[in-house]
């Protein structure tokens, strides 16, 4: 079994976490472990009709975002990665800095330390040299920066059809297999 942590910040767009967790559900050979901050917990009520224990149903494992002695906050407990979607600008600079004062921003340092993949979806715009600099750092640190950046050669109809792109990127950067979104193919006739 595949294990992968997934964090769920106080940004906007945490449309994003909740369907990757919908998406992960469906794959029995990943494990999920969820962190969901304070935030993300209020972001649910203004964004979606999703309650807090709904989106922690989704999970396989929860972790309390205050709880440091976690599992998931060693180094020695195997996983695969981590993904930060969203990810808001308060978790990047933490992450960035490695203040390890909550479960998400520990975890993602134990994975950068532990040389795994982590993946943070930034929901932020305009940004400012702050917020780029932070990105910098995470990147030269071994992290993944992936904006929700939708494309269209795919031709979504729904918002779905697009927040299923940016999910499926993530799941490409575990290469966890999905049929989230039509890829490029060129002009290969």
């Amino acid at each position: 079994m595949k294990r992968l942590v997934v964090g769920l910040s106080g940004s906007s767009g945490v449309i994003f976490g909740v369907r990757l967790l919908e998406v992960l559900k469906g794959i029995p050979e990943v494990e999920t472990h969820l962190v969901l901050s304070k935030g993300a917990e209020v972001t649910l009520g203004l964004e979606t009709d999703r309650t807090p224990d709904s989106v922690r149903a989704l999970a396989d494992v929860v972790h309390d975002h205050g709880n440091l002695a976690a599992s998931i906050s060693s180094g020695s407990f195997r996983v695969m990665g981590m993904a930060v979607v969203p990810c808001s600008m308060k978790s990047l600079a933490q992450i960035a800095i490695s203040l390890n004062d909550n479960l998400l921003a520990r975890a993602a340092d134990v994975t950068l330390k532990e040389r795994r993949k982590l993946v943070l979806v930034p929901r932020e715009t305009p940004l400012h040299l702050g917020h780029l600099r932070h990105m910098t750092a995470v990147t030269e640190m071994g992290g993944i920066i992936l904006p929700p950046v939708p494309s269209f050669y795919h031709e979504p109809k729904t918002i779905m059809d697009i927040v299923d792109q940016t999910v499926g990127k993530v799941l490409d950067q575990f290469e966890i297999a999905h049929s989230l979104f039509k890829r490029w193919g060129g002009n290969d006739a």
